[in-house]
């Protein structure tokens, strides 16, 4: 894959405008708010599995609507103390697999978390538990379009909000400092964490790895790679429904989320990458913390970056893993009590 999008040195610099309508935030705190207010359980089950240095727990959490949604919770055997935890997201079309496929977070003493996406988990991977049971409009096979219609209707509305209630889930499990929760997330799951980044109070960190779901005025048709060619064959036929459909995604651009950012990130990009361009990834990386000038951590946002230069939308895999290991072992991290970036108590779920 030759490289397509601007050279590095214009990508370090890359920060441009990105469509956000007005009542972004007033979206997001009545989206929210709404689901916060359903309430419902989270029921946590021991996993009986071969492993014997791990503890693996199988959890429902009320998401969106009170949807109930999927996720297996890692703990080190024989853990002392509330834990740190990593609340990692999934890529495009996987569920949340096997307990046994993703030791790495636990088995380095972190209290570890991955989300289910609802509908998907049959497009690869060892599959998905969690169904999304609101209909939609028509739509291009995928899930980039549906409900594209209206923003209150779209798929990553439901997805976004399960995120924020798994992080919500998350701090009131045994095992967890409420305090210290971090997320990350590859591709897909690296835009669902950047969403995260910008609607959950108090992260102590945020890790994309070539994160998707960003600058999608850039990406629709500068890319013929799927998912957002679902978007291309989606306007292909819907002929002159571009300012609709864009209105629609602007509530969902990873650069609007990554604006309203306080904890320190570490994201990662490919140059060659064809699926998540690297100026959609840098738009979101440039905008990092731009909203507030200070983070959880009571400094001022950090937003490194790992860049690959020869890589396409694999990354840096497992060796972006090990710099996020050593990003999160580098923190200064807070105490267990649990406090907003303005110094104000943060309330958990229901209080």
């Amino acid at each position: 894959m030759p490289r397509f999008d601007l050279p590095l040195a214009e990508l370090e610099t890359y920060r441009p405008d990105v469509l956000e309508p007005g009542d972004f935030d007033a979206f997001w705190t009545d989206t929210l708010a709404a689901s916060r207010a359903v309430g419902g359980e989270v029921t946590v089950t021991a996993v009986d599995t071969p492993l014997r240095a791990v503890d693996a727990y199988d959890v429902t959490f009320p998401g969106f609507a009170g949807d109930p949604v999927k996720g297996w919770f890692l703990l080190p055997h024989d853990a002392d103390g509330p834990l740190p935890a990593v609340v990692e997201f999934n890529g495009y079309g996987g569920g949340r697999g096997l307990p046994h496929e993703r030791l790495g977070w636990a088995a380095s003493g972190y209290a570890y978390f991955f989300m289910d996406t609802r509908g998907q988990g049959s497009g690869w991977g060892s599959g998905g538990g969690t169904a999304d049971p609101h209909g939609t409009g028509p739509s291009v096979p995928g899930f980039m379009t549906r409900g594209i219609e209206n923003a209150a209707d779209y798929y990553y509305r439901r997805v976004f909000t399960d995120a924020v209630r798994a992080i919500d889930a998350v701090r009131d499990l045994d095992g967890v400092d409420a305090a210290r929760v971090a997320v990350c997330g590859v591709s897909q799951g690296g835009g669902i964490a950047l969403a995260a980044a910008g609607l959950a109070e108090g992260l102590v960190a945020v890790m994309p790895d070539v994160p998707f779901l960003c600058h999608f005025e850039r990406a629709v048709g500068m890319t013929g790679s799927d998912p957002y060619d679902e978007i291309v064959r989606y306007l292909a036929v819907h002929r002159g429904a571009e300012e609709r459909v864009f209105q629609t995604l602007s509530y969902f651009d990873g650069v609007n989320f990554a604006k309203r950012a306080t904890a320190p990130a570490l994201f990662s990009v490919a140059l060659l990458d064809p699926v998540c361009p690297p100026s959609t990834v840098y738009a979101a990386r440039n905008h990092y913390g731009s909203l507030g000038s200070r983070g959880s951590l009571g400094a001022a946002v950090d937003a490194a970056i790992s860049v690959y230069p020869h890589n396409e939308h694999e990354g840096g895999q497992a060796h972006q893993w090990l710099a996020q290991a050593e990003f999160l072992a580098g923190l200064a991290l807070p105490s267990s009590s649990m406090m907003r970036p303005d110094g104000a108590p943060l309330q958990r779920t229901g209080e």
